[in-house]
């Protein structure tokens, strides 16, 4: 069987796929939001498919009519299958979610095929239509190809990107802890030593309480980040305001005893998120604007709130989350070094607040994994505005209003 042979049935397929194009990428879409709704942690955001699919199906069409021009050898139709493959991976996609994408696609195509070959006149033999569904087959392969090295190039580049990054952590974090332990342990030492005086031997127990109490705290932020890396089908997720009165519920006693009032937004957009996660940044976040709360005043307040921001089409493109405070703020020379690992400001040294240094960039890491992104601003009035911005995955995300 000559699988290049000219064919008129795959000619007519071929122009009958084309014509039909905007409905076949209808009816991808249509099955694509069907199986969100039955599995709604992980997301296939649609609206960015209706640049890709019709192309991709013109490329199919063309190889069903003639296979001597392999879709390998079309850059407009490979370039957009790679473009997909790079969608998918910012999005967040694992391998099987990327492979049944295009399965749904294929038995999206060959049930309309198998539809439209009743209707058709032309005289085939088996043989000529066993070769139609192969080169239909072959085609999908070929572009299914092009977008899976595509994200495995990226997702190689990435792996490589965050070993560096966790050789450089664990670098740093072994540089923080034998520090603390040093000081604690000669601390320690010194304490052995009879007829220290009290004030000194007070001294000497309080360096070794901060440091072990440091380290307790840099082992704990590390657990809730080792929790992260699990398959985020086995998260557990929550709606936005609900972990958000999580956190305050675990951080009121430390507010009361600072004079701090929390307060949750109303206006926080009701959607979902990784309960884990989101409880981890908003913890660190809520917890250093108590520590840096100024106490020269007397209505000392954070408040968590957040809105969807939308794209120049006016689509949900990310769910925005702020921390703002009253409190000190931050010295403008310093701003530009928070999320760094270990950071700690002069003020902070100096005042004496307690911290590793660690949480604005676990802060940083989390939200980077979750594929947002992470700020501070600082308004000419005083205090400070931490915030992180999740996109939006999902349709429901986008009808995410208070009180929905």
């Amino acid at each position: 069987m000559d699988l290049t042979a000219d064919c008129p049935l795959a000619i007519t397929l071929a122009s009958r796929l084309r014509g039909s194009r905007e409905e076949l990428t209808g009816r991808w879409l249509e099955r694509i939001s069907a199986r969100v709704t039955l599995d709604p942690k992980r997301v296939f955001p649609t609206e960015d498919l209706l640049d890709h699919v019709p192309l991709l199906v013109d490329g199919i069409a063309d190889y069903l009519e003639n296979p001597s021009q392999s879709v390998a050898g079309e850059p407009p139709v490979i370039a957009k299958a790679m473009e997909l493959g790079a969608l998918r991976h910012g999005q967040g996609f694992d391998e099987y979610e990327l492979l049944k994408e295009y399965e749904l696609l294929g038995s999206i195509l060959f049930a309309f095929l198998t539809r439209t070959v009743d209707d058709i006149d032309e005289e085939c033999s088996r043989s000529e239509l066993l070769t139609c569904a192969h080169r239909v087959f072959h085609a999908i392969a070929l572009i299914q190809q092009a977008t899976t090295v595509r994200y495995l190039q990226l997702m190689r580049a990435q792996l490589k990107e965050r070993e560096e990054r966790l050789r450089s952590f664990n670098r740093t974090l072994t540089h923080e802890l034998r520090n603390r332990i040093g000081a604690a342990t000669g601390a320690g030492q010194v304490l052995k030593i009879a007829g220290i005086p009290a004030p000194e031997r007070e001294r000497l127990v309080d360096v070794i309480v901060r440091n072990v109490d440091s380290m307790h705290a840099v082992l704990e932020n590390l657990l809730e980040l080792s929790r992260l890396s699990a398959d985020v089908r086995q998260q557990r997720h929550v709606q936005l305001p609900q972990a958000a009165a999580e956190v305050v519920r675990q951080l009121r006693e430390m507010a009361r005893a600072q004079g701090v009032t929390l307060r949750v937004s109303e206006e926080l957009p009701v959607v979902e998120v990784s309960a884990a996660a989101v409880e981890l940044v908003l913890s660190n976040l809520v917890s250093n604007a108590i520590k840096y709360a100024d106490r020269a005043k007397h209505g000392r307040w954070v408040e968590v709130r957040g809105h969807v921001a939308r794209d120049a089409d006016g689509r949900a493109a990310e769910t925005v989350v702020e921390v703002a405070d009253n409190g000190t703020g931050v010295p403008e020379a310093e701003r530009r070094q928070l999320f760094e690992r270990f950071f700690r400001t002069y003020d902070a040294t100096v005042t004496g607040v307690e911290g590793s240094g660690l949480g604005l960039s676990i802060v940083h890491e989390t939200v980077r994994s979750l594929g947002g992104r992470a700020w501070a601003e600082f308004p000419p009035e005083g205090g400070s505005v931490f915030a992180f911005a999740l996109p939006c995955r999902r349709a429901d995300d986008a009808e995410g209003s208070p009180g929905s």
